[in-house]
């Protein structure tokens, strides 16, 4: 055989051999990372999809924590794998809408991914220590007006949810500078922030609605808004933004998602769009994301393209606008 006829039998060969392999998907375990610490929101909806998930693609998923960097880590990992289907991970929208948004050195943009589809969102509030004499958005804007960088309110950090959350908040209540109009004091972690609002250490919070649920049943903080279109079942007395005249702040709400690197075969792709259309009809994944205060809601690739979109623009659009990029 000539040299030329042997590198044609190779390359036909290779050819056929790749979509046999993504038809045979998966034959093997499948790496999940969650890019987040162990415990926090991102390691328990992974755990909960690796749970059930085995059981509609007939191979165990393993997650990893590859905490760091806000996420960028963990995201940067799966990123750069091989595209097939064997290292996925867990994003978020710190990872994915935020930090992609707000900082001009990440190692990915928030498209550099296979989305595999939207798995829940994490509605969030603006709440107030029941200690605040603020009843109502209203209140707690007028008191910013009265005295300008008076007011404070707590993150887990710069360039969290809680944090762009606070800033939007400033801006939909119509202050001309958000950035200033009242002073963001950041802590360690979404435990201390919300801490710090309910014993009136600041005067609000704006956070997933799972990490303050137990101080507002507790008496401690005081609900005045969530991000929701329709109200949420734990706080059914809390009106939306929507009805408050404040649609934009709908923007504001986490949310979990299933990615893979780039350039993922179709075959891929449809196992696991197919796979989380059945999680999202299984009760013990349900029953677990509803326990821990998130809303169920799967979505197509698609989709889940333009939610993601649609949050990073309206993010960029804020950052872009104030000048609070972060290099």
């Amino acid at each position: 055989m000539t040299k030329s006829k042997l590198l044609v039998g190779i390359a036909v060969a290779a050819m056929a051999a790749a979509p046999v392999a993504a038809q045979d998907y998966p034959s093997q375990p499948v790496q999940l990372t969650a890019p987040y610490g162990p415990g926090g929101a991102s390691d328990l909806a992974a755990r909960n999809l690796a749970n059930v998930a085995p059981d509609f693609v007939g191979q165990p998923v393993l997650v990893t924590n590859r905490a760091g960097a806000g996420g960028a880590t963990g995201s940067a990992y799966v990123k750069n794998s091989d595209p097939d289907g064997y290292n996925l991970l867990l994003a978020r929208i710190g990872s994915h809408s935020i930090s992609p948004a707000l900082k001009s050195t990440m190692p990915y943009n928030w498209d550099d991914f296979t989305y595999l589809g939207l798995l829940e969102i994490n509605p969030a509030a603006c709440a107030t220590a029941t200690s605040k004499p603020y009843e109502s958005l209203e209140d707690l804007r007028d008191a910013i007006e009265a005295n300008p960088g008076a007011v404070t309110y707590s993150s887990a950090g710069v360039g969290t949810l809680h944090h762009l959350g606070g800033i939007m908040l400033l801006d939909v209540l119509g202050f001309e500078d958000p950035a200033v109009a009242a002073t963001h004091i950041p802590f360690q972690g979404g435990g201390a922030a919300a801490a710090a609002a309910a014993t009136g250490q600041v005067d609000f919070v704006c956070s997933n609605i799972s990490a303050i649920i137990s101080q507002i049943e507790g008496g401690q903080l005081r609900p005045l808004v969530v991000t929701t279109p329709d109200r949420v079942d734990s706080l059914p007395d809390v009106p939306t933004a929507s009805e408050l005249g404040y649609a934009d702040l709908e923007a504001l709400v986490g949310w979990s998602g299933l990615v893979g690197p780039p350039d993922m075969a179709d075959e891929v792709v449809s196992v696991w769009t197919e796979a989380l259309q059945k999680v999202s009809e299984d009760e013990r994944w349900v029953k677990q994301t509803e326990s821990l205060g998130s809303v169920p809601m799967i979505l197509s690739p698609e989709e889940t393209v333009a939610f993601v979109e649609n949050q990073y623009s309206t993010f960029r659009g804020l950052v872009e606008r104030l000048g609070l990029q972060i290099d």
